[in-house]
């Protein structure tokens, strides 16, 4: 086997609202800084943007679940265990994944809450009353406009900026992890528990952004403390300045930065 076949590969996973191609920057970085880096769809997600807004059937209906059981077989076609790097409700999947110890490390950026978070801020319900405004919704594909991606995605940004993100990466999602999200507190079987008391898991880093509306730092906090028993190592980072599109606007080297020079302190 070659150098090249050996090194950790990183598997970068998306949120809501945002196609997978938005990582095309990201995966760069890190081929440059010699990982395999790839950045594949959630489940029915087609591979164009344009396909996407097309046809948002074709993810309608998937769950937490589905979304992890597709990253699992990903992962079960590598050599080795692959670092994840996840974003909003991708950040929680990658979570889920790295307590099943599927995953060499993880890092959850502005990742959506997990069963046992409390903190519920008025920012986050605003965020996602255009899929809580009707209880059908839960198995259909919900887009945001403009104006909603500016207040969850955008707001830390000119007004031309995240327009042009909107225009560039933003399409329809499933509602049904909202939904499943919705109810963890309530479900002893939620599919957004995450096992937090793993000792024997690699190492996770959670980021979060400041002004984030969607994942406002408290849940980042408070998701945090949902590892105080676990001996693994888990760190956190804040980047106070920056808003939900983190991971895409013009700041987004900055943080994928972040991300390499904690990587190689984990000696991955």
């Amino acid at each position: 086997m070659s150098d090249i076949d050996t090194r950790t590969p990183v598997i970068f996973i998306h949120g809501l609202w945002l196609h997978a191609t938005s990582w095309a920057n990201w995966t760069g970085l890190f081929q440059d800084a010699g990982y395999p880096a790839s950045a594949p769809g959630w489940p029915g997600e087609p591979d164009t943007v344009t396909q996407a807004r097309a046809h948002p059937d074709d993810v309608a209906g998937h769950g937490i679940d589905d979304v992890v059981g597709h990253y699992a077989k990903i992962i079960a076609g590598l050599p080795v265990k692959p670092i994840l790097i996840g974003h909003s409700f991708g950040g929680m999947i990658a979570q889920k994944l790295l307590g099943q110890d599927l995953a060499a490390a993880a890092v959850a950026i502005d990742a959506a809450q997990i069963k046992g978070v409390l903190p519920l801020p008025l920012s986050s319900l605003r965020v996602t009353f255009p899929v809580f405004k009707n209880v059908a919704n839960r198995h259909r594909a919900v887009s945001l406009t403009a104006e909603q991606f500016r207040y969850g995605f955008g707001n830390a940004l000119t007004e031309q900026e995240s327009a042009g993100l909107y225009e560039q990466w933003a399409i329809p999602s499933p509602a049904k992890p909202l939904f499943e999200a919705a109810a963890a507190n309530f479900d002893p079987h939620s599919p957004a528990k995450v096992n937090t008391g793993n000792d024997m898991r690699g190492p996770l880093l959670l980021i979060m952004g400041g002004r984030d509306h969607t994942v406002p730092e408290a849940v980042t906090r408070a998701t945090l403390k949902q590892y105080r028993h676990s001996q693994a190592v888990t760190d956190i980072q804040e980047f106070g300045d920056r808003g939900h599109s983190l991971t895409v606007d013009h700041g987004w080297r900055e943080v994928a930065e972040a991300c390499l020079s904690w990587l190689k302190q984990q000696s991955l």
